[in-house]
């Protein structure tokens, strides 16, 4: 598949559709999204729809994506240019990872399902991402390990943000994550940690896959 064409027409939306942060926009450019998907759904991989990627998961809409990276790297002083550490929770088919591989100096993703974690693996083994870190495990929990984080985002959303990932952010850092708001509806929350708080602002209306606890 000649996918450059097809990717910068993917990126011009993008942009026409309000994303207008360049780093952002290179990042969705450099990614072959169709190597993420089922053989037999390539056709729709530039579209800017879900699709389904097994287990009851989904990859999200390429303007979620780039929204949702658009967000975290709001905080970045411009100076630098990328982002620190970044810890992604939910992993799915590796899409996201790979983009923020590009804009991030490190990525640990977390995936809860094993099924996802080996494929999200198999996805991104051709692309030899040295900065990206693949984990297996409950992504509720995040990964001390790792931590601080200049950065969280969760492709699950919460009744809440994990107390977890709130203390494994740096201060500066913030988190952008799906969660359900007072009356019920899922909505995009930033999170951003100064010395003295979390600051926290909601945003659209989103939908995605619950975060669960444990694994699969």
């Amino acid at each position: 598949m000649d996918s450059h064409a097809v990717r910068m027409r993917m990126v011009q939306r993008l942009a026409a559709g309000g994303i207008a942060n360049a780093s952002v926009l290179a990042a969705m450019g450099a990614v072959e999204r169709h190597r993420f998907v089922d053989s037999a759904l390539v056709n729709q991989s530039y579209e800017d729809t879900s699709l389904p990627i097994g287990l009851g998961q989904t990859i999200s809409k390429p303007s979620v994506v780039a929204r949702m990276i658009e967000l975290l790297l709001a905080g970045t002083p411009s100076a630098s240019g990328k982002l620190g550490r970044v810890l992604e929770i939910g992993t799915g088919c590796g899409y996201q990872a790979a983009v923020l591989s590009v804009v991030a100096t490190e990525v640990y993703s977390i995936e809860r399902l094993r099924g996802l974690h080996d494929k999200a693996r198999d996805n991104l083994r051709p692309f030899r991402l040295a900065n990206v870190h693949l984990l297996f495990g409950d992504g509720m929990a995040g990964f001390a390990k790792g931590a601080p984080y200049a950065g969280i985002i969760a492709a699950a959303g919460g009744e809440a943000v994990p107390q977890a990932w709130i203390d494994q952010l740096a201060v500066g850092g913030r988190i952008v994550a799906p969660t359900l708001t007072a009356s019920g509806h899922q909505a995009l929350v930033v999170m951003e940690k100064t010395p003295r708080e979390m600051k926290q602002t909601v945003l659209e209306a989103v939908h995605f896959v619950p975060l669960k606890s444990g694994i699969a």
